[in-house]
């Protein structure tokens, strides 16, 4: 995948800080800004490939901050709002934004769109993913894992765990993280569920499942 920079314009910081986190744990970079006018002044010195640009917030809302930022660029921009109403969709969309997804909204859905308007907008694969370990092969376009040549049956949990994991080698992750990336924000999963998960993975991973390691107290990383 090609390095890609990701502003997200949000004034909630817990909503930034998710955000961040679910995308950086798929490979892109992340610039947060606090507001428009925050997010213009950090633009003066770097242009991201794609903005994700909340609507309500303090100082200039996201339809001012668009209606500046068209006025020198056509930068991507994918609009959150907790306003859902067709109007308000079809005001974004007319100011020249690319997408626009409702809050609330599931971690997965925000990637989709992400990849999406990178592929329309520069029209390139962004999401071109084969991690190999050895023998182990793991492709995240068709979602298929293969163990010496032969494929494994796993669940979608299972899956994108073995996926995070592998694509951040020897990086520690909470279960909580794991939780909130996985099944999303609002799931009401408890961090068993994880532990369940992992164990079932390495079983069906057999000598491999040895290289997912439990850092006792904190979480779950993969390691060669």
């Amino acid at each position: 995948m090609d390095d890609v920079t990701i502003m997200v314009v949000e004034d909630e910081k817990d909503m930034r800080k998710m955000i961040r986190t679910f995308l950086e744990a798929r490979g892109y970079r992340i610039i947060e800004a606090t507001d428009g006018t925050h997010a213009l002044s950090i633009m003066e010195k770097t242009e991201p490939d794609l903005l994700i640009v909340d609507v309500m917030m303090p100082f200039m809302d996201g339809f001012e901050f668009t209606e500046k930022v068209r006025e020198n660029s056509n930068i991507p921009i994918i609009f959150l709002s907790a306003k859902g109403e067709y109007w308000n969709r079809i005001e974004g969309l007319k100011l020249g934004a690319d997408d626009y997804i409702p809050k609330p909204f599931v971690p997965e859905e925000l990637l989709g769109r992400v990849r999406s308007v990178l592929r329309r907008s520069y029209n390139r694969q962004v999401d071109r993913e084969i991690i190999t370990i050895d023998s182990l092969m793991i492709d995240k376009d068709s979602h298929t894992v293969t163990l010496d040549g032969e494929p494994l049956t796993l669940t979608r949990e299972e899956f994108h765990l073995l996926h995070l994991l592998a694509k951040n080698m020897g990086r520690v992750f909470s279960r909580e993280q794991l939780l909130e990336l996985i099944w999303g924000e609002n799931h009401h999963s408890s961090e068993r569920t994880v532990d369940t998960h992992i164990k079932t993975l390495r079983i069906k991973l057999g000598d491999y499942g040895k290289l997912i390691k439990t850092v006792w107290g904190i979480g779950y990383k993969l390691e060669v």
